[in-house]
């Protein structure tokens, strides 16, 4: 069994390499630091979505902006639109679950706003339907993905496809990379 333990810190490991590889995805990752930044001094709020996994992911990071990263500090407005269990629910039952997302954005989001999406195939329905709403109300988006970017690519203002089609290596990437964009805007936002 020590070897299949081995082997899976080895594959996430590696994912991690290959993001350390890649230029573009650092640069996309310094322009997602620099945008949040922008919103937070303009007034602006963070929101994040995702499913399963990929919404407690989404609940962490909006935590680590709401709440404190590494500083005491004021806190930033950030949540994750999936918290509010009497929306959700209601939502679902009357309208569907592919809306759940894309109708908060209508009715709440604001120029200016930064939406990120969490989601390892980059297919989700209900966050793609809230990219185009947000499209359409000039609120910026943040796609965090697998290797291929799926549907969100098209609708990402910036794609954070990470180079791995296993969930897992995925959702691991995206926790590390949620962690680096809260630190570096904790530490540019507040200097």
């Amino acid at each position: 069994m020590s070897n299949k333990i081995k082997d899976i810190i080895r594959s996430s490991v590696e994912v991690k390499n290959n993001l350390l590889q890649n230029e573009r995805l650092l640069t996309t990752i310094e322009q997602c630091v620099e945008t949040i930044v922008n919103a937070f001094k303009n007034g602006n709020k963070v929101l994040f979505c995702g499913n399963g996994g990929s919404a407690a992911d989404a609940q962490h990071l909006a935590a680590e902006f709401s709440g404190r990263f590494y500083t005491d500090r004021d806190a930033l407005p950030a949540e994750a639109l999936h918290c509010n269990t009497s929306y959700l629910t209601a939502v679902a039952n009357d309208y569907g679950y592919d809306l759940v997302y894309s109708r908060i954005i209508k009715g709440t989001g604001n120029k200016g706003d930064v939406l990120v999406g969490l989601s390892t195939s980059g297919n989700s329905s209900n966050i793609l339907k809230a990219f185009e709403v947000a499209r359409q109300k000039g609120v910026i988006t943040i796609g965090f993905t697998g290797a291929t970017g799926g549907k969100m690519k098209a609708l990402s203002d910036y794609l954070i496809d990470v180079p791995s089609t296993d969930t897992p290596r995925i959702q691991e990437s995206h926790i590390m990379i949620g962690h680096i964009i809260c630190q570096l805007v904790e530490e540019q936002y507040f200097k």
